[in-house]
């Protein structure tokens, strides 16, 4: 990696106008105002000196690390990579062999209780068959099983950072039947890490955790499943560009039909936007432009636990699925037959709805926080 010098150099040589405008965006992301900027810049550029980041993979397809080296422009990925010194990570590192290991080696070391660590992918647990097996040995990095590795980095981290659905809950390879046994890596080691789930994450979240990290000394307020409130407080489906199309009753049923090319609600496709939570419409991917229900996909429920077993058919409405309407609960169907013609007074009951649902989530997240001792 650079050193400090060459760190503080890139700073200088970046536009400021991209690194304002990234600022920007995490401020945003985080739910600041305008004037946590300079701040937000400030703990950024002085990051030149710190932390280090270690980026361990496990069970994965790197979609996690592609999404994070193409973040926004060029330039600020540059910006990011090269400000938080990250001193290991497979994929990007010039290192390989001993030599990588003795740089992890290192940066344990000079770190030690300082740095982060940033996981991505999932740990097998599972014991392969014969005499040589050896418990998580479904995964063997450099004569060391992922277990063993997450165990030694992980021990003297001051934080995790788990990216994507298969380091936070496993993923697809946690799918059933499971045959590895692959868990979170926050499972695995019984630790509590804060996870940033999806498939893949939008880096912005990983990003404005990190900058959160650096603003105030202390990870961000989660919710019972570790994610972030800032970006996962709300369903998708509250805040989906839809909306309106679901309130009014209009509803894609045939994949390529008018109602698809007028943008209607993808609820009857499969969408599980109102059982997801996740901040995809706000953040969005691509230079901030695009979203899978943009696109004209209904959301899969990615950055949920176990959604691989709970979500699919991905095609098909989940069975006895509930969604809001008149202050009761009622499906789909019954709401899209009632609210035609009545889209005006359906939106003010979902706000009303919306309004006690995020009451009743943040008084479990309080009464979570009290039991805790926060």
């Amino acid at each position: 990696m650079s050193g400090v010098k060459d760190q503080v150099k890139l700073l200088t040589s970046v536009d400021r106008r991209e690194f304002m405008g990234l600022c920007a965006q995490i401020s945003v992301v985080l739910g600041l105002g305008n004037d946590m900027v300079p701040k937000i810049a400030e703990a950024l550029e002085a990051a030149a000196r710190k932390p280090s980041i270690i980026w361990l993979h496990f069970q994965e397809c790197t979609g996690d690390s592609e999404a994070f080296l193409r973040t926004t422009s060029p330039s600020v990925a540059e910006l990011v990579l090269d400000v938080l010194s990250i001193d290991y990570h497979e994929t990007i590192m010039a290192a390989s062999g001993d030599q990588a290991e003795q740089n992890l080696a290192k940066a344990i070391k000079e770190n030690k209780g300082k740095y982060l660590v940033v996981c991505e992918g999932a740990i097998p647990l599972a014991t392969p068959p014969g005499p040589a097996g050896l418990k998580g040995g479904y995964l063997t990095i450099g004569n060391k099983t992922g277990l063993q590795i997450a165990e030694e980095v992980c021990r003297d981290a001051a934080a995790v950072i788990c990216v994507g659905n298969c380091s936070s809950y496993g993923g697809v390879q946690a799918q059933r039947p499971n045959p590895t046994g692959a868990v979170g890596v926050g499972e695995a080691l019984g630790i509590k890490t804060v996870n940033i789930p999806a498939c893949p994450h939008n880096p912005v979240n990983s990003i404005a955790t990190i900058v959160n990290y650096l603003l105030l000394g202390t990870l961000p307020p989660t919710d019972r499943f570790g994610r972030p409130l800032f970006a996962y407080e709300e369903r998708i489906h509250d805040q989906c560009t839809r909306r309106s199309h679901f309130d009014a009753g209009q509803f894609v049923t045939e994949w390529g039909s008018e109602e698809a090319k007028k943008g209607f609600c993808l609820y009857k496709m499969g969408c599980k936007g109102p059982q997801t939570y996740n901040n995809c419409n706000k953040a969005r991917y691509n230079d901030h432009t695009g979203w899978p229900i943009g696109a004209g996909h209904g959301c899969v429920g990615c950055s949920e636990p176990k959604f691989w077993d709970t979500m699919s058919p991905f095609y098909k409405r989940l069975d006895n699925i509930e969604v809001p309407f008149g202050g009761v609960e009622a499906t789909a169907d019954k709401v899209g037959l009632v609210l035609t013609g009545a889209a005006v007074a359906g939106a003010a009951v979902h706000a009303v709805y919306t309004f006690n649902k995020k009451k009743e989530h943040e008084e479990r997240i309080i009464d979570r926080e009290k039991k805790e001792g926060k």
